[in-house]
């Protein structure tokens, strides 16, 4: 497979960095950096969604986007709104690219969600979607929104941490 291929159906393009180790049977679709640098994230969940076969193939070689996506709880269900799955070229069949996925959660969960979603403030974002035994997941946490002071804070600590990188890698080369 040649660079243009490879940008054209998906291969390692936007997959997960190095650093992510992922666990064994797991193959990393997409991450929601954005989550970690909006929000405060709490408590994880791991869900499945409910996906039509289109989905699940455009999945398997085209990144989604989580950017804006949250949880809801309609009637006792969890929703997965705001995901971007890219449609399917030429199919007659398809599906609509943002639309609300239903997601498959223990009905505790759903409780857990549904209260933390009661407070104020609270919210639950998708940070990543993977392919665990060949099932799709989506990993969700529940978020508190950051303040601007909070966010400056963040970007601070991780240019402190680079340039600590930066100077650990310059000794070592000597």
């Amino acid at each position: 497979m040649d660079a243009g291929q490879v940008a054209r159906y998906g291969g390692n393009v936007g997959r997960g960095t190095k650093k992510e180790k992922e666990a064994p049977g797991e193959k990393l679709i997409v991450r929601n950096k954005r989550a970690s640098f909006e929000y405060e994230l709490g408590a994880r969940y791991e869900a499945g969604i409910a996906l039509i076969g289109s989905e699940v193939k455009m999945l398997r070689s085209a990144p989604a986007d989580l950017t804006d996506s949250w949880c809801s709880i309609d009637s006792g269900e969890a929703w997965l709104r705001g995901v971007n799955i890219p449609e399917m070229p030429g199919s007659a069949f398809g599906h609509v690219a943002k639309r609300p996925r239903k997601l498959l959660l223990h009905r505790n969960e759903i409780d857990d969600i549904k209260e933390a979603l009661a407070r104020d403030g609270m919210t639950v974002v998708a940070t990543r979607m993977y392919f665990k035994e060949g099932r799709a997941k989506v990993e969700l946490a529940l978020a508190k929104g950051k303040k601007a002071v909070d966010k400056r804070e963040s970007l601070k600590e991780k240019d402190a941490e680079r340039e600590a990188r930066a100077a650990m890698a310059r000794s070592r080369r000597g």
